[in-house]
């Protein structure tokens, strides 16, 4: 069974030490992979204040190519990941770090994630929808708080089934992506293009 589907859910109240869990690792990172990386962002539901998350770090790492991901594959290992291929997400390779430090929500085999990087070419549509929907919630706590319901309720429904509570999140993500294309139309023509096109 695959990580992705042994995971339990549990999510944790806000925890403010997030943003500088991420700035801490985005610092390791840099030193291991900023030859490669062109970007380093903190991103998913600890990346936006006051929601509840699971208490996993999500790094969105920006690569000039995607071929430069089998550079970084030996120093993020070095640093604790594991790389486990595109995962389920074409144009993406994904590395997770673990602990066997006891956590709720932790993994049927007891070791939970604390880390997870997902790694993307320039101009890849999913990394831009990620830094949309981020900046979009961030500007908007409404809906962050909107997205925290449902995640508290969904995370009750499919406490087990992390594809299902992933899959359950989906129409409220397209409804976020284009109330942000539709802010951006409204402020520049300009805007508009960079969102035009992340409503799938």
């Amino acid at each position: 069974m695959s990580q992705a589907l042994s995971d339990t859910i549990h999510l944790a109240d806000y925890d403010p030490r997030w943003p500088q869990l991420f700035e801490e690792e985005r610092a390791r990172l840099q030193a291991a992979i900023g030859e490669w990386a062109a970007d380093i962002q903190h991103v998913g539901s600890t990346s936006i204040p006051g929601i509840a998350a699971k208490p996993i770090i999500d790094i969105a790492v920006h690569l000039r190519s995607l071929v430069d991901a089998l550079y970084c594959i030996t120093p993020l290992m070095e640093l604790g990941y594991e790389c486990l291929g595109e995962f389920g997400i074409p144009g993406r390779i994904y590395f997770r770090k673990r602990t066997d430090q006891p956590r709720r929500g932790q993994s049927h085999d007891g070791i939970a994630r604390t880390h997870q990087i997902h790694m993307y070419e320039l101009r890849n549509e999913q990394y831009e929808k990620q830094i949309v929907f981020r900046d979009y919630l961030r500007a908007h706590p409404d809906a962050a708080r909107e997205y925290e319901a449902l995640k508290r309720q969904l995370a009750e429904r499919h406490a087990r089934d992390v594809e299902a509570y992933a899959l359950a999140k989906s129409d409220f993500v397209l409804d976020i992506l284009a109330r942000a294309r539709a802010a951006a139309a409204a402020r520049s023509p300009l805007f508009a293009c960079r969102a035009e096109g992340l409503s799938g």
